[in-house]
């Protein structure tokens, strides 16, 4: 049944009638706004659930310009956390993640975990943390709006971001919804 028949058929009156009626719009227009405000033409590509033996460990929603993905476009990525974690476990789960893709010097590893070190906050349940691609600049990143700063180095974020978007993904299930791949 759509909330419009609950409305008609209920016996509520008009003014509560128009007020949740309101409130599912709003609602729904947030499932598609940016999830930066400088960022604000970019919409939902794609979502789906990071879980680690059936635990829940975060909601991953990728966003692009008109919510169309492209490797060589901006686009964002937004984690929302289930869980608590240590901003040094993120960067260290990440540099495990990369090294499973594909080899790259240690010295190159040790620096990309040092510079997510410095970045990636301690989480909780809730809080999002966003990485923003800009092609030919890096990758940017952000706990809720607020930056936590930049890391100028495009195979970084190549890297970064094939966790979730490279064919050679761990989490090819995740990947597919990113990317609404059949």
């Amino acid at each position: 049944m759509s909330v419009r028949s609950m409305l008609h058929n209920s016996g509520l009156n008009t003014r509560l009638k128009t007020a949740l009626a309101a409130a599912c719009l709003l609602a729904a227009s947030a499932l598609h706004a940016s999830p930066l405000p400088h960022l604000p033409n970019f919409e939902a590509v794609g979502s789906g659930t990071m879980r680690f033996f059936g635990l829940r460990i975060y909601d991953a929603t990728l966003w692009s310009p008109g919510g169309v993905w492209s490797a060589t476009r901006p686009y964002a990525l937004e984690l929302i956390y289930a869980r608590s974690f240590d901003g040094d476990a993120i960067a260290r789960r990440s540099i495990e993640e990369m090294r499973a893709q594909r080899a790259y010097p240690a010295a190159t590893l040790a620096r990309w975990e040092q510079q997510m070190g410095a970045l990636f906050p301690n989480v909780t349940s809730g809080d999002h943390l966003t990485g923003v691609r800009m092609p030919g600049e890096g990758a940017t990143f952000y706990s809720g709006i607020r930056k936590l700063g930049q890391i100028d180095d495009e195979a970084f974020a190549d890297a970064f971001f094939g966790i979730w978007l490279d064919p050679a993904t761990r989490a090819p299930d995740l990947r597919a919804r990113l990317l609404k791949l059949p």
